[in-house]
């Protein structure tokens, strides 16, 4: 008799299952076991953010390198032109990584550095540079990751190179 009922409840239990799977598919952060699901930047859309950034430096005229890394912030993808110093490479990744870090674009972390007193520390954080050209990566309001550029001109034109190629390849972000 007792392994009667537990076999109902276990084929109870499989039955339930599909019909919580689809009201927990609706939420924005998953939940199974204890495990979270989150949206992330998958290698594809590296590669698109990537070449849609490099399109975007190379139709004025200029040259750099760019990172995409993911909610974690690993790295994911990077292209690089020939012709862009060594250090730009590393300040890419370490753009992204800081924009991601913070949620917030590395050109306006920097500026928040230099005028708020508050925030002036941040520079002895070795792992975030404070230098603008890192743009978070949002959708559905979570960030997943972060695109950061370096050498294309100065951090207005980085930061102009990835925020052109997010509205290209994420229009509808927020």
């Amino acid at each position: 008799m007792m392994m009667t009922a537990r076999r109902s409840l276990i084929a109870l239990a499989l039955c339930a299952a599909p019909a919580f799977a689809a009201t927990a598919a609706d939420t924005a952060a998953q939940v199974t076991a204890g495990v979270a699901q989150r949206a992330d930047v998958t290698l594809e859309l590296a590669n698109k953010l990537l070449n849609a950034t490099m399109a975007a430096c190379h139709a004025q005229g200029l040259t750099g390198v760019a990172a995409v890394v993911d909610r974690g912030g690993n790295l994911v993808a990077l292209q690089r032109d020939d012709n862009v110093g060594p250090h730009n490479t590393l300040a890419a990744q370490r753009k992204a990584f800081t924009s991601l870090s913070t949620k917030t674009p590395s050109r306006e972390l920097s500026e928040r550095a230099r005028n708020n007193p508050e925030a002036e520390n941040l520079n002895t954080v070795g792992e975030l540079l404070l230098l603008g050209g890192g743009v978070p990566l949002k959708v559905d309001g979570q960030v997943i990751g972060a695109i950061g550029v370096a050498g294309a001109g100065g951090a207005a034109i980085d930061e102009g190179c990835a925020l052109e190629a997010i509205a290209k390849v994420l229009p509808n972000a927020s």
